[in-house]
């Protein structure tokens, strides 16, 4: 950032007086598509992450942040405007795609807003002879015009203050790569050059999965593709560099939404909600007071607070209406209490889950609790091996414990997870008979609804057969439908 030399008139920014007329920061979004916090700075094994751990080292990491849905498109709606899915009646996956749905006044993308106060915006694929992203969008709102200005980051990087969104390919493209069904995006994406850190012999997956050598495969391969997404980082970080905007610019790498395992997208336990955020800071803006080289936040942050939080940076007031909270500098929100999160319609699959999370504790609220982890999802049956091994497993009798609980026909109606004891939520609390379980029980269930009446939670009501029934058919046409699922 270069300030004139001549006297100018002055402006508090972060608690530190500098020019009126200096420019903002640049601020780049690397989104890790489907991942938990698998990374080396947050102590994940078998995994290699030195550039993903540099930029927690120069900024900020939080440990407690939970996107508001466990699936890409209705996630991605609610950070892309600062509002719950859930109000905005975005909440089913890939909705309003052929219809003219239009988001709700006051309601608007973060890019826009962002070019309103002088900064360009990029979507970026490529920089230079790098792939470095998908240019994916997948948001449930299309009828709100041009939500970038380009998608070069060499014109980009002329026009600073420059906003670019980066959506790393690894995680969800490598298992289409392994698979029957091939994706357009995914011809540029192997795993022949990932760091190949963990192997079947030396992980250990979740225990909800049977140890099998098929699980203990796929769970190396996810763990590798997460080391390839830190090389991606790495060319990032470098051409920041090489540039001459690494200084100027703002960092901040966040997963979409939880881990791509079979218990982990689609449903709301933390494997399908816990999400990584770092937010780094250059050295020539001064920094908010909760950012110091290290920093390491606990508190409950909801990945919506992400939106108010960019625009604080970029100098732009939230809106008065605005679910998301800011996070950083002297006039941070309060801090929340609880993360809700809600999964509704995936694909052909109808669900309707409720998610509150605390610091500690996490309660679920299955509304449907007859459609388990058995119920039909295609693209789950063909691109997650490990489902229907598990199938195979339980109907030969050699599933117990976890793995065969998870195998069950129905879901208990409430869900809740000491998740400091119970990390990978096994054992459900909702039944128990210790008093201090029953209060936090009661006011989780209280805190939900009136999250519910408060948002103005839309997924009470499910959308009519006739708007399901074409994904039936999209998904069978992508996938195939099992041959079990007819004989049932």
């Amino acid at each position: 950032m270069k300030f004139p030399s001549l006297i100018v008139p002055l402006v508090v920014f972060f608690g530190l007086v500098v020019p009126l007329d200096a420019k903002p920061p640049n601020i780049v979004w690397i989104v890790a598509e489907n991942v938990k916090l698998d990374f080396e700075c947050y102590g994940a094994k078998n995994v290699r992450t030195p550039n993903v751990d540099s930029l927690a080292a120069e900024g900020i990491r939080y440990t407690h942040v939970f996107s508001t849905s466990p699936v890409c498109a209705p996630s991605r709606s609610c950070f892309m405007t600062g509002m719950y899915q859930t109000t905005t009646d975005m909440h089913n996956m890939r909705s309003h795609r052929e219809d003219d749905y239009r988001l709700p006044p006051g309601v608007r993308p973060i890019t826009q807003r962002l070019q309103d106060a002088g900064y360009a915006t990029a979507n970026i694929v490529n920089i230079g002879d790098k792939v470095v992203g998908t240019g994916k969008l997948d948001l449930n709102f299309v009828n709100e015009g041009e939500l970038y200005n380009t998608q070069s980051w060499e014109e980009l990087v002329q026009q600073e203050p420059f906003f670019a969104m980066i959506n790393t390919p690894e995680v969800e493209y490598d298992i289409y790569d392994r698979k029957t069904y091939m994706h357009d995006r995914v011809k540029w994406v192997g795993e022949e050059w990932h760091p190949k850190v963990a192997t079947p012999e030396n992980v250990t997956p979740p225990p909800y999965y049977p140890d099998h050598p098929l699980v203990r495969e796929e769970w190396a391969r996810y763990l590798n593709s997460v080391s390839g997404i830190d090389v991606r980082v790495g060319w990032i970080i470098e051409r920041l560099k090489k540039d001459e905007v690494w200084d100027d610019t703002v960092v901040i790498f966040f997963g979409d939404n939880g881990r791509l395992e079979a218990r982990g997208i689609h449903w709301c336990y933390d494997s399908g909600l816990h999400v990584p955020l770092i937010v780094r800071w250059p050295k020539n803006y001064p920094a908010p007071p909760q950012i110091t080289p290290g920093a390491v936040s606990d508190e409950v942050v909801s990945l919506m607070d992400l939106t108010a939080t960019t625009l604080h940076i970029a100098g732009i007031e939230k809106p008065p209406l605005m679910q998301s909270r800011n996070l950083l500098g002297d006039q941070a929100d309060s801090p929340r209490r609880y993360a809700f999160s809600a999964r509704d319609r995936i694909d052909e699959t109808v669900m309707r889950i409720r998610s509150v999370r605390g610091k500690r504790y996490h309660y679920l609220r299955n509304d449907f609790p007859e459609r388990s982890f058995l119920s039909l999802n295609r693209y789950k049956e063909k691109c997650f091996p490990v489902k229907p091994l598990m199938r195979e497993l339980m109907a030969a009798g050699k599933l117990t414990g976890p793995p065969a609980d998870l195998m069950q026909p129905r879901l208990p109606k409430e869900q809740l997870f000491d998740t400091e004891a119970d990390p990978h939520e096994i054992e459900n609390l909702a039944e128990s008979d210790d008093p201090e379980i029953q209060k936090v029980l009661a006011e989780m269930r209280a805190a939900l609804d009136v999250w519910i009446v408060e948002t103005g939670d839309r997924g009470q009501t499910l959308e009519p057969a006739e708007i399901v029934a074409p994904f039936e058919k999209e998904m069978h046409d992508w996938f195939g439908t099992p041959e079990w699922y007819g004989k049932r």
